[in-house]
């Protein structure tokens, strides 16, 4: 059975319901035949890594950046996973106060080079979280889920 890893920091309200909205995506009961796997960032391990076959990301924009705690995931799976994670699918969403910017450009960069496949346009915004954007973090976690499914 394939296996869905969700790898998130969460420290806000507009966090927790993005991340609520992306797990209720992936466990959708129209999509059979998935595990996923919920991890905050800084508990989960290359292991993690190694025994998914897809990924959802999530994180505050903290001063521009990415999270510290998906930062520290990041150097701590990067080399034990870089080889084997090749062309995985991936996903991801990122909430901020006002930018953004350079936080989505670390995921990239970060994804890009361990060779990971963006298999969904990511969700990105600034503010408060609106209707259609928990709505987009739904469909994020079942579109990902939904791929991992068709195989």
């Amino acid at each position: 059975m394939p296996t869905l890893l969700i790898v998130h920091h969460t420290p806000s309200p507009t966090c927790q319901a993005l991340f609520e909205a992306v797990v209720a995506g992936a466990t959708t009961p129209e999509i059979e035949g998935v595990r996923v796997v919920r991890r905050a960032a800084l508990s989960a391990t290359a292991s993690d890594v190694l025994a998914a076959d897809g990924y959802l990301l999530g994180t505050p924009a903290n001063l521009g950046y990415m999270s510290g705690a998906l930062k520290h995931f990041f150097d701590q799976i990067y080399y034990p996973c870089l080889d084997e994670t090749r062309g995985r699918p991936f996903g991801y969403y990122v909430h901020g106060g006002n930018d953004i910017t350079g936080a989505v450009r670390a995921i990239e960069s970060v994804t890009t080079g361990l060779g990971w496949r963006r298999a969904a346009d990511a969700v990105t915004l600034t503010g408060e979280a609106g209707k259609a954007d928990t709505e987009a973090c739904w469909e994020l976690g079942a579109t990902i889920a939904a791929g991992l499914a068709e195989g």
